[in-house]
């Protein structure tokens, strides 16, 4: 049977988890471990108590998240926090956590994958940040509605809301970009420009975003938080118990976002 440090290794290695800057609450990678070798997956967006309890419900004992135990920062460790550590502790859970370095995998990431529900073909990357790029765009002449239609149903299995800026003039889409999660800021719309997107997808953004994306030619389609950031750790859940020949499990825990 696998250990976790075994499996961990070969995870930090498949999506080059030293090697991809992050932002300093993602601390990528073990987040906590476990003495037990690994006899089940359970993969979540967010860790939260849901997640736990969903991973015990699964008999799971290794759970891999999104959005890690210390996305929120450091505090005490009383009331919910404590909870949610007694549960990992006296179920002998561990929790691995991956942040860009998944959402930019180029199989088994949130963007790459979304594209593809969507039906589109990623031909570049997109979306900087320092020296790499989260996400990706590509080309296409497809109705913008089209589009639209896709991501509302992709959406609606995570209980998340597609919203969509103004279409008019343009009604097809004919370059596209994708960065899942938090993806619309001005820095994302500025790179939209120099690379002439016409289309934007991406999980969420500040309201500012779509009265620059309007008044940029671009339409922006917000499909959703929670729903554009589930794809990437349900297929390393499903990665990885393939390979080690263990049950896995996604745990839906929907924000509403």
């Amino acid at each position: 049977m696998t250990g976790i440090h075994e499996l961990v290794s070969y995870t930090d290695e498949l999506l080059e988890t030293s090697a991809t800057p992050d932002y300093s609450a993602a601390l990528n990678g073990l987040q906590l471990e476990n003495r037990s070798p690994v006899k089940g997956i359970a993969a979540a967006v967010d860790f939260s108590t849901r997640s736990i309890k969903g991973a015990i419900e699964a008999s799971a004992n290794l759970l891999i998240v999104h959005h890690g135990m210390f996305w929120n920062g450091f505090g005490p460790i009383q009331g919910p926090a404590y909870e949610r550590l007694r549960l990992l502790i006296e179920n002998d859970i561990a929790v691995y956590a991956s942040h860009l370095p998944l959402d930019r995998h180029s199989t088994l990431g949130n963007n790459v994958l979304l594209a593809r529900e969507l039906k589109l073909t990623p031909t570049d990357s997109f979306a900087q940040y320092e020296e790499i790029f989260i996400g990706v765009s590509g080309e296409s002449d497809v109705e913008t509605a089209v589009i639209v239609h896709s991501a509302k149903q992709f959406a609606s299995k995570y209980s998340s809301e597609v919203r969509v800026t103004p279409l008019a003039p343009r009604q097809r889409t004919r370059r596209w970009a994708i960065c899942t999660g938090a993806g619309a800021s001005s820095d994302t719309l500025k790179e939209a420009g120099r690379k002439r997107i016409d289309t934007l997808i991406v999980g969420e953004g500040p309201h500012h975003t779509a009265v620059q994306a309007e008044e940029a030619g671009v339409t922006i389609i917000y499909a959703g938080h929670y729903a554009t950031e589930t794809l990437g750790v349900t297929a390393l859940a499903q990665h990885l118990g393939e390979k080690y020949d263990v049950p896995w499990s996604f745990v839906n825990a929907p924000t509403g976002l």
